[in-house]
């Protein structure tokens, strides 16, 4: 036992060991001194129940009650007896916060704060892991098998991280595997007896072997070329050289610096957020800008068949000199310098925030790069989540006149090239062209395009859509004409490439509320609209989103609300011009449009979700357990009642009483049926011997039922001299059953049963009670045998089929065919 108790402690250190990779999802280290709690409650509830000897569905258990009541400690609930035992409370509780772990999951990326909900999940999975490998490599005594639930972890960060998976876990892992392998090896090896080098000498257990020392030295070198491998083979990962090859420009031809590490699905994360009932809020901003833009922080400009795609930014550390947009060209666009702080709450992304055209930052380390292309701050290294920082930025503000004598970009312009690219959809080009006619200028055709997304054309806005960006997606959106600003955004970039247009898709925030200046930004202001670009003058926001859908929509003069009753296209001083908020948007305009009432992007509550009651599940499944764990006891009290049945047979049975030859009197009598007394006196030795199992009392098979008897007379009942003379009885009735030629008749077996079980019961302590009452020993172990039986003769069967196919194999027979 010593060994096994070893061994289920490595294999504990071993999934702590294996969940290593799990240090890449969190922020902190929480969650590992929580994984740590309850893999060695898991640990100490499987090495007590070896110690008691149970068996392995009772070590299963135990690790169980023992994960259980980790996690009552660990994720209290507020209704636990002693801080630590659960209640129904409780695992209600823990159903509430699997539930929640599914909507922080789509709230939250990499690198994930201490989230009770997520430390909840994380703590469970390697609690649940702990235990199937305690299972695998002490119970069954396969640990080679116990990888595979140990495996499940490693694809956890896989499946998060979009490009690459750092290393550094998966080699502690696969440590912590291989050492569970070599305890397993070494233990087997002590069992088995001594230990001979390859030239017959005998050796100390410890001593290193030739073949040992090759087996270690294979082992690491696997490991290492199982992480080195992925690294080099270009096209397999993301991983290193990925990093060193690429992302090194500033998008100019120019090196720079480039990362990838964190990296998020922008269409997914606004998706996720908006479709989210609860209000988290996420940036608080400070700007003396009287109406600001919209703040962003991320763009979307690769289309490919599937949709939009955003690529990882390249540039230059954003706490150096960054770009002035007064260097570039285009006379008559009016440009304010404003400055703006930023304290990020839950922004969970390697992307800060900004307002456009940013041109000196204050607080913000080498670690961030900013890509003057797409205009945004990036990191390959650190997360946006608690940052604060400040920044200047330029605000353009255009006219449509300026706009409209913009000259359209040269046929070598790098920006023309790589942002008019559009897969052909038939209906798309249709629509572009039918939009497009009779344009003379890139900045009609874009109001063409931008004018089309309006009410009077049957557009509305809704969240219940499918958020895609595809051809298909985008046809879909089109022809229902029902979509929030993901859609939005992003048709409308495809129509103006379609047009010949450079055209991409920007992400951020509306303007929240505002308190003195201070705009707090929710994830209800999760938003994306369409940036053009113009010759000379450069990327120009388009909202095609219906403005009534959106708090803290902002429309400018080149980009009015079209839903407006009266369009107002107000003097290039004035306030609506980017920045500047038409009193016709907002969440207070009348509602004219057929959507939603906003469910996701109003920052009011509908009010509470009604949700289903949890407590008939649990219910249930109480039940269910129950019923189960009930099963030997009725299977041995139904036995028990079959034997019983079997009443004993009549001692003689008087027919009828005639004269003898001498005058006396004569009974006609008919004896005992000699088969039936045989089958009473075997039925009650059974149910004795299935006693004697149930309260742990040895039985001797080779034992004579006289000797066995005699034994339980002198050791077992004691002094119940009912127990001893029902005991005696018992074994004399088995022994004529079959020994001797007419078997014992006229005697109740029963009642001496009765009293050997009565006798037993009161010299036993209370767990071998209930253990016989609830689980008898007697009913598993016949169910053991009869598994052992079965799967003996499973494998006898696929041995005799396996000898027949030999039999008929083509080969064999070819092999037997005589030659010609």
């Amino acid at each position: 036992m010593t060994a096994h108790r070893n061994l289920g402690f490595v294999a504990a250190a071993a999934t702590l060991l294996a969940a290593a990779p799990l240090s890449a999802i969190f922020d902190r280290w929480t969650w590992l001194i929580e994984a740590a709690i309850a893999v060695a409650a898991v640990a100490a509830a499987a090495a007590l129940s070896r110690l008691a000897r149970a068996p392995l569905w009772g070590q299963i258990l135990a690790m169980l009650a023992g994960l259980a009541l980790g996690l009552t400690w660990l994720f209290p609930g507020g209704t636990e007896l002693l801080a630590f035992l659960p209640t129904p409370g409780t695992f209600l509780h823990f159903g509430e916060l699997l539930g929640a772990s599914t909507q922080d999951m789509r709230s939250y990326g990499v690198k994930v704060p201490d989230v009770d909900s997520l430390l909840f999940l994380a703590v469970l999975g390697v609690g649940a892991v702990a235990l199937l490998a305690d299972v695998l490599s002490v119970g069954l005594r396969r640990p080679a098998l116990a990888g595979l639930p140990m495996l499940a972890i490693y694809s956890v960060p896989v499946a998060v991280y979009v490009d690459s998976v750092p290393a550094a876990g998966f080699v502690v892992g696969a440590c912590g595997y291989l050492w569970l392998l070599v305890t397993d090896n070494v233990d087997r090896v002590r069992r088995f007896g001594r230990r001979f080098t390859g030239e017959g000498r005998d050796v100390d257990v410890w001593e290193a072997s030739p073949l040992a020392a090759t087996g270690r030295r294979l082992a690491v070198v696997g490991v290492a070329l199982a992480v080195a491998l992925p690294l080099a083979v270009p096209g397999m990962t993301g991983g290193l050289l990925d990093r060193v090859g690429n992302g090194t420009g500033d998008g100019t031809g120019r090196p720079g610096q480039g990362g990838n590490s964190g990296r998020v699905d922008l269409f997914a994360a606004l998706s996720g957020q908006l479709n989210q009932s609860a209000v988290t809020e996420l940036i608080r901003v400070t700007t003396n800008e009287p109406t600001p833009f919209y703040l962003r922080f991320g763009v979307a400009d690769e289309l490919r068949p599937d949709g939009f795609r955003d690529r990882v930014p390249t540039g230059r550390p954003a706490n150096r000199n960054l770009p002035d947009p007064a260097e570039r060209a285009g006379q008559g666009i009016e440009r304010h310098r404003y400055r703006a702080t930023v304290e990020v709450k839950n922004l969970n992304a390697p992307l800060l925030p900004v307002y456009a055209e940013p041109v000196k930052t204050d607080n913000v380390n080498d670690n961030w790069i900013y890509d003057k292309n797409l205009q945004v701050l990036y990191s390959g290294r650190e997360n946006a989540r608690g940052k604060r920082y400040a920044f200047d930025y330029v605000r353009s503000t255009y006219t449509p006149s300026l706009l409209r004598a913009a000259p359209s970009p040269s046929a070598d312009d790098p920006v023309l090239r790589a942002q008019t690219v559009t897969p052909s959809v038939r209906a798309v080009d249709e629509l572009v062209k039918r939009l497009v006619k009779g344009k003379q200028n890139d900045y009609d055709k874009v109001r063409a395009i931008y004018d089309y997304f309006s009410v009077e054309n049957g557009f509305s806005y809704s969240l219940s859509t499918h958020g895609g960006t595809s051809g298909d997606d985008i046809t879909d959106f089109l022809s229902s004409k029902a979509g929030f600003c993901q859609q939005y955004a992003a048709a409308m970039a495809w129509l103006v490439r379609a047009a010949g247009i450079p055209a991409r898709v920007a992400f951020g925030f509306t303007n929240g509320s505002n308190t003195g200046g201070t705009y707090v930004l929710t994830n209800k202001n999760l938003h994306a609209w369409t940036e053009v670009f113009f010759g000379e003058i450069g990327w120009v926001p388009f909202d095609a989103t219906p403005a009534a859908g959106v708090p803290g929509s902002v429309r400018s003069a080149w980009a009015p609300d079209t839903d407006a009753p009266d369009e107002v296209t107000p003097s290039p001083g004035s306030t609506t011009a980017p920045g500047g908020v038409d009193p016709s948007a907002g969440p207070k305009r009348p509602d004219r449009l057929d959507k939603d009432s906003d469910q996701g992007l109003s920052l009011g509550d509908g009010g509470p979700t009604r949700r289903s009651p949890v407590w008939p599940w649990w219910v249930a499944g109480l039940v269910a357990l129950l019923a189960l764990l009930a099963v030997p006891a009725l299977r041995r009290s139904a036995l028990r009642r079959r034997r019983r049945a079997r009443a004993p047979a009549p001692a003689s049975v008087t027919l009828a009483t005639v004269p003898g030859q001498r005058g006396e009197v004569r009974d006609i009598v008919v004896g005992v049926d000699a088969d039936r007394a045989r089958a009473h006196a075997h039925a009650a030795w059974d149910e004795l011997l299935d006693t004697l199992v149930d309260f742990q009392i040895r039985v001797d098979r080779t034992e004579t039922p006289r000797a066995t008897a005699e034994r339980l007379a002198r050791e077992a009942v004691g002094e119940d001299a009912g127990a001893v003379t029902g005991v005696r009885l018992l074994g004399r009735a088995e022994e004529r059953a079959r020994y001797a030629r007419d078997p014992l008749d006229g005697e109740e077996l029963h009642p001496g049963l009765r009293a050997v079980r009565g006798a037993l019961a009161a010299r036993a302590d209370r767990r071998t009670r209930i253990r016989a009452a609830l689980l008898p020993p007697s009913v598993l172990l016949r169910w053991r045998t009869a598994a052992a039986e079965h799967s003996a003769r499973l494998v006898a069967g696929g041995g005799r089929l396996r000898q027949w196919l030999l039999r008929w194999s083509p080969r064999r027979l070819l092999a037997g065919r005589p030659a010609r």
